[in-house]
């Protein structure tokens, strides 16, 4: 694991399935964490390096105080791990809903951009940065019945490789991890009959994560990593 003594991280999503595997690694490894969820609690982490920030964090205005919190407690964001995101699926694309469209649109997208325009100019001024999202395997390898969840995917690789691009000269970088279908008690409660053994294992993920946030991956950035595990 790498090392993150002294750098601060804002992480969404943060007590989630993966969340969880990703704020407890960071932790571990000296981080300070800002950890943002619906419903959340200092007491989720038990380190003194977590300060839990519970609310809703799905607008523009919603996604800045939350960066500015962080920034008032400890002076600056050097990374951002934005695992926020939602799935629905299950109709084809004539017979999904627009409130469907909207709601994916607005959990795997739009709510990537309010996070990444709150974070970057600081980011820009300090001369260093990682911005690190969760996609999915469906933004660059679509399935049936799923077509709002996968669009919505698709844009959120789009978002971040162009992030990268504008920022590649200022020591920031931006990835985006395309995991298969992730081992986590959501997912399992949803598909009780499935194969858990393919699954990909959170903790691969949040070591990606760690990686892409070091210094060591400077020269990482645009990417679109796959993590597929045994679907591949």
């Amino acid at each position: 694991m790498q090392a993150f003594h002294g750098k601060i991280l804002l992480i969404t999503g943060a007590n989630g399935g993966l969340g969880r595997a990703v704020t407890q690694a960071f932790l571990d490894a000296g981080a300070m964490v800002g950890g943002a969820a619906q419903e959340i609690r200092d007491s989720d982490f038990s380190n003194p390096n977590f300060m839990a920030l519970s609310g809703a964090v799905s607008t523009a205005a919603e996604a800045a105080a939350v960066a500015q919190k962080v920034k008032a407690r400890w002076g600056r964001i050097d990374g951002l791990m934005h695992l926020i995101g939602g799935f629905a699926g299950g109709t084809r694309v004539e017979e999904t809903t627009d409130e469907t469209f909207e709601k994916m649109l607005a959990m795997n997208l739009r709510a990537a951009f309010h996070f990444i325009r709150a974070v970057v100019p600081g980011m820009r001024e300090q001369g260093w940065g990682r911005i690190v999202a969760i996609g999915s395997r469906t933004a660059v390898v679509p399935t049936a019945m799923v077509g709002a969840y996968a669009a919505s995917k698709a844009a959120l690789v789009s978002l971040v490789e162009t992030v990268a691009l504008e920022n590649k000269d200022r020591g920031i970088t931006a990835n985006v991890i395309l995991p298969g279908t992730m081992d986590t008690p959501a997912n399992r409660d949803a598909m009780p009959q499935a194969d858990f053994s393919k699954w990909v294992d959170p903790r691969q993920v949040a070591t990606l994560a760690a990686w892409l946030a070091s210094d060591e991956a400077s020269q990482v950035t645009g990417g679109a990593i796959p993590v597929y595990g045994a679907e591949l």
